[in-house]
């Protein structure tokens, strides 16, 4: 699917909430949270540690049910988290296989399809590898396409590329576009890098205190970092302005 195809499905929503709140005991952590993911979209949602960031991911994955408010996915979605989380006992290709094993497809074809995501993600050479012996760079790229085997429509990214050096980090957002721009799934990512938000996402939600209190449209969006737009200084200025981080 090409970039200019996936931006034409924004109009309908690959994942929404609507009026959400979370208590946590007394803490109050998700407060009238409004977060709308179009299909073929990049949304970024940053914040401080302990804004809520994470819980808005969980409860558009599914994994916390006791909030009010509404939640629509299209789908299943599916969660990539920082560390790979992968199965030191299982090789790489029945890893992938895993983000299958809803889909009550025969054995063969769910290792047929996770080859096929192995060769999308660049790792076709590595099925029978084990965990152990991938870099964290390969070990990312494996817990990708066990995210994508299902063909989601929702991507949702726990800051999946943080604890990576930073030409690896490059690397991992070039192939996370090349890849939304062939599958056209819409993609939340939680992320603590302004940059990185600013180089990837159509929008950038601030998250405080469990409420979102800024939107940031990107008019110019993905350009290459060697030659960022005019805008990219006054986007992130304004991002950390939001975040409270004094130029």
């Amino acid at each position: 699917m090409t970039a200019t195809t996936a931006e034409a499905k924004v109009g309908s929503a690959a994942g929404e909430l609507v009026d959400v709140h979370k208590w946590y005991g007394d803490q109050h952590v998700l407060d009238d949270v409004n977060v709308r993911v179009g299909k073929g979209e990049i949304v970024a949602l940053i914040g401080r540690s302990g804004s809520g960031k994470s819980t808005v991911l969980r409860v558009f994955a599914g994994l916390s049910t006791d909030h009010s408010g509404e939640r629509v996915v299209s789908g299943a979605p599916a969660l990539a988290f920082q560390e790979p989380r992968l199965f030191p006992w299982r090789d790489v290709v029945t890893n992938v296989a895993y983000g299958l094993t809803r889909s009550r497809l025969p054995k063969a074809e769910m290792i047929v399809r996770a080859r096929r995501a192995l060769t999308d993600v660049g790792l076709a050479d590595w099925a029978a590898a084990w965990p152990l012996t991938l870099s964290g760079g390969q070990a990312q790229r494996v817990s990708l396409a066990r995210a994508l085997v299902a063909e989601p429509e929702l991507l949702l990214l726990d800051e999946p590329f943080g604890a990576l050096d930073a030409l690896t980090r490059l690397t991992m957002r070039a192939l996370l576009l090349d890849l939304w721009r062939e599958h056209g799934f819409g993609v939340l990512l939680v992320t603590h890098d302004v940059d990185e938000a600013v180089a990837l996402a159509d929008r950038v939600l601030v998250l405080e205190g469990g409420r979102v209190i800024h939107t940031l449209n990107i008019d110019d969006v993905r350009r290459s970092p060697s030659d960022p737009s005019a805008n990219t200084e006054r986007y992130r200025a304004e991002l950390l302005d939001r975040l409270g981080v004094q130029l």
